[in-house]
């Protein structure tokens, strides 16, 4: 990091500024010496809160290019990623803890005052930012974007959150939680009700102990590491090691594809500029991994993706085709998406990739019965694995999604079974653990496509994935499917099921 990018001191502010016009700028300022404004890393992270509430943005599509057009940069650029991020995960709990300092509902909030408290909460509670800072620098944001009237506001309530501590404020909003289990942690660990007993649920159905719960949703709370895919035949884990530099690039612990990041930025590697590596998640790469290791019986030629964007798994999957002489065909329903298949493609030796497309999974079964080896479907679904990536996911989300999602994720699945030649191996995937979206879904579609005629058997999906690991993994021993969880394995929650076609 150069001297230019280090210029955020202790106390969260920008070092700098003050000495520019010949003061020397202390790292805690007193209460009384306010901000009349606020610093570009504070200001960055109210306007991604704006977004995700305004526009239904997801985080991660905004801050990146934001920081970019800003020119935000090293430790100002972390902090306003953990602001924003870390405020977004915990919104649940700081929404609970800012209706007792403000003694009324958030809902009678104006909602960019609302975000802009969340975000002085966070400094209070979740980050070592100083009080007094937290409080100077949320008031002075608040009076630049809201008004005087409005910081004015603002200041009282976050005066109330700071005078007790972060345990404090926990007892205080687990009480008014009541009785009630489920309540409790849903407010204590910042998810939506409904939430929480779903994947309670999905831990029972997948074998696992429901007392998980606790474990599994602070897991959600925990900002994720970056973990890079090395392509096959374009790059090697060892290689992104060593270009990652000593100490901040350690080779992943399930897929032999994956190098997990301690720090720096990963677009700064070559490897990942150029399309020879990626950010992907490590379980991500090991159910793609899982497909392309079944057994087949019969020719291994041509490969579908059948919901391929944003391109991850494509690439993944494009790069070991091109290994073995096999070509893949990338197709996705979203234009804008299939742009960004390509564009994650572009390493990929052109005699590997057959076609990028843009079409409606749900027809390919018909339009092409038959034709592939190999199949994915990546499915949409409500995400409830990957909150730990996307917060935002889990207050976008309500029960009522599940009917749709899962109608178009049972008829993806029999469009693939349809797609995919006897003999040939479908690979069901999910980024969701929920039991409607997995197991349930896999029930019907394999219902369905017995009555059109297409007979399917299970692969024992964990054995693949054990032999794939380099170590133990923690399956359940009576399933033949695959669910992986982030306070067990450190990955998203993905669900993977492969049927071979009979």
């Amino acid at each position: 990091m150069s001297p230019a990018d280090d210029r955020r001191d202790p106390s969260g502010r920008q070092r700098g500024a003050a000495r520019a016009q010949g003061r020397t700028q202390r790292s805690a300022s007193a209460p009384s010496q306010r901000r009349r404004g606020s610093d570009p890393a504070r200001t960055a992270a109210y306007d991604v809160l704006r977004a995700v509430d305004g526009s239904d943005a997801y985080a991660n599509l905004v801050l990146p290019p934001l920081l970019r057009e800003r020119r935000i940069t090293g430790r100002d650029a972390a902090f306003a990623t953990e602001l924003a991020y870390g405020t977004l995960r915990l919104r649940g709990r700081y929404d609970a803890i800012i209706a007792l300092a403000a003694d009324r509902e958030v809902g009678s909030i104006d909602a960019p005052a609302l975000d802009v408290l969340r975000l002085g909460v966070h400094q209070l509670l979740g980050m070592r930012v100083p009080a007094h800072a937290a409080v100077s620098e949320t008031v002075g944001l608040a009076r630049e974007q809201l008004g005087t009237g409005p910081s004015q506001f603002v200041n009282a309530v976050l005066r109330t959150v700071g005078r007790s501590d972060e345990s404090d404020w926990e007892q205080r909003i687990a009480q008014s939680a009541g009785d009630d289990e489920v309540a409790r942690l849903a407010v204590l660990q910042s998810h939506p009700v409904w939430v929480v007993r779903a994947l309670r649920e999905a831990l029972v159905g997948n074998g696992r102990s429901a007392d998980e719960i606790g474990a599994l949703l602070a897991a959600d709370n925990v900002a994720p590491r970056v973990t890079l895919v090395a392509r096959p035949g374009l790059a090697t884990s060892d290689e992104i090691v060593g270009d990652a530099g000593d100490g901040v690039g350690t080779v992943g612990g399930l897929a032999p594809t994956a190098v997990v990041l301690s720090g720096g930025d990963p677009a700064a590697l070559p490897s990942v500029r150029d399309g020879r590596a990626g950010v992907q998640d490590e379980g991500s790469q090991l159910v793609t991994l899982a497909l392309t290791s079944a057994p087949l019986e019969g020719p291994d030629a041509r490969w579908l993706d059948l919901c391929a964007g944003p391109g991850g798994k494509a690439a993944l999957l494009a790069a070991v085709a091109g290994e073995r002489g096999a070509r893949i065909v990338a197709n996705e329903v979203q234009p804008h998406r299939t742009r960004l298949v390509e564009q994650a493609l572009r390493a990929v030796p052109a005699d590997a990739v057959e076609d990028v497309r843009t079409g409606d999974g749900r027809t390919v079964g018909t339009d092409e019965p038959g034709a592939y080896d190999r199949v994915l479907v990546d499915a949409p679904c409500t995400g409830l694995g990957a909150l730990r990536r996307r917060p935002e996911a889990r207050w976008r989300r309500t029960p009522a999604d599940l009917a749709g999602l899962s109608a178009l994720q049972r008829d993806l699945l029999v469009s693939a079974l349809q797609a995919v030649r006897v003999g040939g191996v479908v690979a069901y995937v999910t980024c969701s653990p929920h039991l409607v979206e997995t197991q349930l879904v896999v029930k019907d579609a394999v219902r369905a496509a017995g009555r059109l005629g297409v007979g399917t058997e299970q692969v024992d999906a964990p054995a693949l994935v054990r032999a794939i690991a380099p170590g133990r993994v923690d399956l359940d021993e009576a399933r033949t499917d695959v669910q992986l969880w982030p306070h067990v394995h450190g990955t998203d929650a993905m669900h993977l099921t492969l049927l071979r076609r009979r």
